[in-house]
């Protein structure tokens, strides 16, 4: 699977989502988030490819970024991620921006759009009899949601004849062989009808 598979999944489930919700703008992808220590090497920085920045630095940039926003005129600026790693960062730079800008614009923590996948599709894919290939990384789920949105940046050939991966390849606990287009079309609907219903209640509460 591409390196990079969280930025094109961000972008193309994010214009489904405005387009969707309408009179909604969707900014350039950040590409540039905390990804893990560079010394000593650990999570995703232990495997090649891999840009990592500190948390203190994305926090920064997302507060620069939804200020540019901000000031420009836009009165209600959703963050939304497609990985783990960063949404404790995305979720305190909402509450301090909401804090600061009390009045003058608000800010949602999309989180919901990415707890679908560890929790309502993983647990879909298990009714549908794929529980030992449900993991966290590369497996199953993460390998079929990249199918179903880009099937061009997964090596289709290599995952059907290659064996079992461990944790060395970046596999975590689960098995991608048996990913399919239709099995993630599932995960990224569940995120766009949860995202859309979140962002519909946003505008409601912020009119």
């Amino acid at each position: 699977m591409a390196v990079g598979k969280h930025n094109v999944r961000a972008q193309v489930l994010a214009d489904e989502i405005a387009r969707q919700v309408g009179h909604t703008l969707v900014a350039p992808v950040v590409a540039y988030v905390p990804e893990g220590s560079t010394d000593p090497r650990t999570s995703h920085m232990r495997f090649a490819g891999t840009i990592s920045v500190p948390p203190a630095v994305f926090e920064g940039l997302l507060r620069g970024a939804a200020e540019s926003f901000r000031v420009q005129g836009f009165q209600k600026i959703v963050l939304i991620g497609d990985h783990g790693g960063y949404q404790a960062s995305m979720a305190h730079v909402a509450q301090e921006l909401n804090k600061r800008w009390k009045g003058q614009a608000a800010v949602l923590d999309l989180r919901d759009y990415y707890e679908v996948i560890p929790h309502q599709y993983a647990e879909a894919l298990k009714a549908q009899g794929h529980a030992a290939e449900v993991g966290l990384h590369a497996e199953l789920s993460d390998t079929s949601l990249m199918l179903a949105v880009d099937p061009s940046l997964v090596r289709q050939d290599a995952l059907r004849t290659a064996p079992k991966p461990g944790a060395t390849d970046g596999v975590y606990g689960g098995d991608p062989r048996q990913a399919t287009p239709g099995l993630g079309r599932i995960g990224t609907d569940m995120q766009i009808r949860t995202a859309v219903t979140a962002l519909q209640s946003f505008n409601r509460s912020h009119p």
